[in-house]
């Protein structure tokens, strides 16, 4: 494709690419070929995003479909500066964020090969078109798996809606001792497996398919009961309960299910109490809260009158910011990140 030098969106590209030049570097420098280009949230193109993966470039609209003179401006500039990539373009500017456009044979092949791309030397699967919506690996959560693989050395590990376990695998590779990964998507987890197998971890990870508060409730020793209010709950797996040295939370901003609401805005503590609850004294609880109208302040404020109800105290707060690919202009990003030692 030639590219529209008119476009208005190609100054844009091109900031965004310099503004990111020393980061580059240094993810390079460190194994890592999976990073966001262009954030159109505060880069200028609202709702639009340029993520890349290994060899593949990943363009996605949230708000409104990307017009085909854009798209070729903007598979013409990412050519010139990162040659070779397989550009894969989704629309996901309807309701529920499912993908939109059809693409040509050739492209849908790429979009559904299974690719590899790489974050501080750690393999991850990768495949631009899947059943699911969202990718693979959450670049913006690159900081908290940093930070996880700069404390997880000789510590068992608790990933919370663990998706495709990409914070387990990076505890793994840093020296962890244990790590469990829970989520209610199979196909999420057999993503994770696989992430697994990749890298040759020193132990076996363990996998669970479940909800989240079945698998809290138990561990926390709270317990989960089979029958609520004479109800049959669905079925669930049996766990002991069990304290860990560093637990992650990182929750979708709304679920619902037979075992409980997930509830960021309005009720975090429902979640939170029963992690605190898995965290061991002297250990490190890990809360991610992605939605952008959240008060920082506020939801901190929230987390430690939860903490002082269940009688356990948060002797410090380190915020993870998202790193230099994620701009924020305020320095308060939409993904909030709190690791609370307690």
């Amino acid at each position: 494709m030639t590219t529209p030098t008119s476009d208005p969106l190609l100054p844009l590209l091109a900031a965004a690419f310099a503004a990111r030049a020393d980061l580059l570097a240094d993810l390079h420098a460190e194994h890592t070929d999976a990073y966001r280009l262009f954030h159109g949230t505060v880069e200028g193109r609202s709702g639009l995003t340029v993520d890349r993966y290994g060899d593949l470039l990943l363009v996605q609209s949230f708000h409104q479909p990307l017009a085909q003179e854009a798209l070729a401006t903007l598979e013409g500039y990412y050519a010139g500066v990162l040659p070779g990539l397989t550009l894969i373009y989704n629309d996901r500017s309807r309701a529920h964020s499912r993908i939109l456009n059809e693409l040509p044979p050739e492209r849908l092949a790429a979009a559904t090969l299974p690719r590899e791309a790489h974050e501080m030397g750690i393999r991850y699967r990768l495949q631009a078109r899947h059943e699911g919506q969202d990718p693979w690996l959450f670049l913006d959560l690159r900081a908290g798996r940093r930070y996880v693989m700069r404390h997880a050395r000789d510590k068992s590990l608790l990933n919370l809606f663990a998706y495709t376990c990409g914070v387990g695998i990076a505890a793994g590779r840093a020296g962890a001792r244990f790590v469990m990964n829970v989520d209610f998507s199979e196909s999420a987890l057999a993503v994770g497996r696989a992430n697994a197998k990749l890298n040759d971890l020193p132990f076996r990870p363990r996998f669970v398919k479940s909800d989240a508060f079945a698998a809290l409730r138990q561990l926390a020793g709270i317990g989960q009961p089979e029958r609520v209010r004479g109800k049959r709950m669905p079925p669930f797996p049996k766990l002991d309960a069990q304290m860990f040295d560093m637990v992650f939370l990182d929750p979708p901003r709304y679920a619902k299910s037979p075992f409980g609401v997930v509830d960021l805005v309005n009720d975090y503590a429902a979640l939170f109490k029963p992690a605190l609850l898995c965290t061991a004294e002297g250990g490190t609880l890990i809360c991610c809260n992605n939605v952008a109208e959240v008060d920082r302040d506020a939801w901190l404020d929230q987390l430690q009158r939860s903490a002082r109800k269940a009688g356990r105290a948060i002797r410090d707060v380190a915020w993870i910011l998202p790193e230099a690919d994620f701009p924020s202009p305020d320095g308060r990003p939409p993904l909030k990140m709190a690791a609370l030692a307690v």
